[in-house]
């Protein structure tokens, strides 16, 4: 079926808007920030780019327009398909590596400071970084508390993301069992995060714990590019293989005080490992 007149001049026209609003106006432009303003050029070209091609100006000027204007936005329907694609894109770290990611939700991920939903939430796909998540063999204080947060948010794995990355990723709300695995009926509470892991219920339809353990239902929603590919909450599923273990934020749900869950090589969610053990981390953030 192909699109009629009507539906193509509907599509110019909503670009037309994005267009106007740049180029109008110029006196306005002082009074924009810096962020307004890389968004309003970005939006003259992003919108006729396929998704693959997008700068990372490019991405952040998407995920902004999204997050204005939900299925209405004139790359809604190509940042969707990429996400349903798996299409990757990748950076150079600082030290000079180069890293994959991929789109996994639009507007999933609560913004921290409450003003509404991030536009696109990004995860790793490559084997770039690898990391304990604590230097003792404890999961006290869970995600919240842990080495390997730290690292993500200020220390030594935030600064190998480039500068151009670390000014448009935007903090969200993050919920996660910040207490430890033995507690069945532990609270779930939410952290500020600029880089995160992916929970365990982030990435299955349901938990496998979730009788036994109901917190682990509990720390955030599937992410849509998982929605019907990860269907295996205790097995193997394609779609999250990256061709190593990789850690998950979530402490394992039983009486062991020393392990996060972590997914398996094969794409198994619910694999544990010690928390001074050396594993892959793969990491999120949002525009």
């Amino acid at each position: 079926m192909f699109a009629g007149p009507q539906v193509s001049g509907a599509i110019r026209n909503q670009f037309n808007q994005v267009t106007n609003t740049v180029d109008s106006g110029a006196d306005g432009d002082s009074f924009m920030s810096a962020e307004e303003k890389a968004y309003r050029e970005a939006m003259k070209t992003v919108a006729q780019k396929e998704a693959k091609d997008w700068t990372l100006d490019e991405q952040k000027a998407a995920a902004t327009d999204i997050a204005k204007n939900g299925t209405s936005s004139v790359v809604y329907a190509k940042a969707k398909a990429a996400m349903d694609a798996g299409t990757k894109f990748s950076m150079k770290l600082t030290n000079g590596k180069m890293m994959q990611y991929r789109i996994i939700g639009i507007n999933h991920d609560d913004l921290a400071d409450g003003s509404g939903k991030a536009g696109l939430t990004f995860l790793t796909t490559s084997t770039t970084i690898s990391s304990r998540m604590n230097a003792t063999s404890t999961n006290a204080g869970g995600w919240e508390k842990s080495e390997l947060r730290q690292k993500m948010n200020s220390g030594e794995i935030w600064k190998l993301m480039p500068s151009d990355l670390q000014s448009k990723v935007k903090s969200v709300t993050k919920l996660t069992n910040n207490v430890g695995g033995a507690e069945k009926n532990a609270a779930v509470t939410a952290t500020s995060d600029k880089l995160f892991l992916l929970s365990y219920s982030e990435m299955v339809p349901t938990s496998y714990w979730a009788s036994s353990y109901p917190w682990t239902s509990s720390e955030g929603t599937q992410y849509e590019a998982f929605k019907g590919k990860v269907t295996n909450n205790y097995s193997a599923n394609e779609s999250l293989k990256i061709g190593s273990n990789w850690w998950e934020r979530s402490v394992v749900p039983n009486t062991l005080s020393t392990s996060f869950l972590f997914v398996h090589d094969n794409g198994q969610p619910s694999s544990f490992g010690g928390a001074p053990d050396v594993i892959n981390v793969c990491p999120a953030w949002c525009f």
